[in-house]
């Protein structure tokens, strides 16, 4: 069985396509995989890294934003599509998949479509709530659409093909117990109110969290783990210094980067970060109330429409980046953690967003394309 996988760009489009195959593999040993990325991008280092082959065509996103070199940029995008569909089809005829698979990402346009084109069943997964472009277009031409939530069904057209599977987890999301987390980490009984902004940080975020942190200090009522990102980590560190906080000590630590996301995610009693594809099933799956602060520099808002899928269930708060202040985020955190009874309904309604079968959900639909 050959099996051709394509998404890229961002780790949100990349991991989800790297868990996918690695469930393809574990039924599948004797399975020879493929990767096609964009040239340059993430994945040509992630993909390799896993231990799978990757092949890479010439793509690059559209421009929204209307200005003189924007438009140089989108001609060069449209005569890349052509390219890289040329590419795609040539890769595609010498490889000879049994299946495609793509989770999104502008590389997912050009590959798929001429997988479909060339009768290879094709699934394309969305870990957003708020489906892209790219996957509205292949749902159209004949692919299946695997989608994170129900929430996202109501934004494709009626005649596409999807179902909801949910986002593939890394397994310690739903196996890691509070207590010892709590346990391994050193944390007393108080609350404790875990914050980060991504990989890279999030700048409006590390502010809000430098007042946010002293208050909390003197009031002494929570504990924080923070990261700070490895763009935001040194600025934030020395605005703490002058503000005569820690950056460990009297339950305050901050970090250049989470590495040990599900232990501490276990061990939170609230969460606040932004609203990847991910963050939108981690949350869930580990019970995790949260306070959401979308990112507004993603495609198409889609990070607001993934928080509005939690606020909606009563699962968490959302404060837009526009509305981001020190103390719009202190009396948020108290409004959480200052009403137990509260805190323990937003955990019942987050639970009941959770999908934790979805590894098992996206197996049976692949295998079902298989089959045809």
């Amino acid at each position: 069985m050959r099996i051709l996988m394509t998404g890229g760009g961002t780790a949100g489009h990349i991991n989800p396509a790297l868990a996918i195959a690695d469930l393809l593999k574990q039924k599948y040993p004797d399975a020879e995989f493929l990767f096609v990325g964009a040239k340059g991008r993430m994945e040509t280092q992630l993909v390799p890294a896993a231990g799978y082959p990757i092949r890479t065509v010439t793509v690059r996103g559209f421009q929204r934003r209307f200005s003189l070199k924007n438009i140089g940029r989108n001609v060069m995008a449209v005569a890349n599509v052509f390219g890289a569909s040329a590419a795609s089809k040539k890769i595609i005829k010498e490889f000879k998949p049994d299946l495609a698979v793509g989770t999104g990402g502008y590389v997912c346009g050009p590959v798929l479509r001429q997988a479909i084109r060339m009768g290879v069943p094709t699934a394309v997964h969305e870990s957003n709530a708020y489906p892209g472009v790219t996957v509205k277009m292949l749902g159209k031409e004949g692919a299946l659409v695997l989608l994170c939530s129900e929430d996202a069904r109501r934004h494709l057209p009626e005649e596409v093909k999807a179902v909801v599977t949910g986002n593939p987890l890394r397994p310690d999301f739903l196996t890691k117990d509070k207590e010892t987390a709590r346990k391994e980490l050193g944390l007393d009984t108080r609350p404790l109110v875990l914050s980060f902004g991504g990989s890279l940080g999030a700048a409006h975020i590390n502010e809000a969290m430098v007042e946010v942190l002293s208050r909390s200090r003197k009031e002494g009522k929570l504990q924080h783990i923070h990261g700070a990102g490895k763009a935001g980590y040194a600025a934030m560190k020395a605005q703490l210094e002058a503000a005569g906080v820690p950056l460990t000590g009297d339950g305050v630590t901050v970090r250049e980067y989470i590495d040990d996301m599900p232990r501490c995610m276990a061990a939170a009693d609230l969460v606040i970060c932004r609203c990847g594809a991910m963050t939108l099933s981690e949350l869930p799956a580990a019970g995790k109330p949260s306070i959401l602060i979308p990112s507004p520099y993603v495609a198409e808002n889609h990070q607001f429409h993934n928080a509005m899928v939690l606020v909606n269930r009563g699962a968490a708060l959302c404060i837009e980046e526009k509305d981001l202040t020190a103390d719009a985020l202190w009396e948020a955190i108290q409004t959480v953690t200052d009403n137990p009874d509260k805190l323990a309904q937003m955990e019942q309604n987050v639970r009941g967003a959770a999908i934790l079968d979805a590894d098992v959900r996206i197996m049976n639909e692949l295998e079902a394309l298989l089959k045809k």
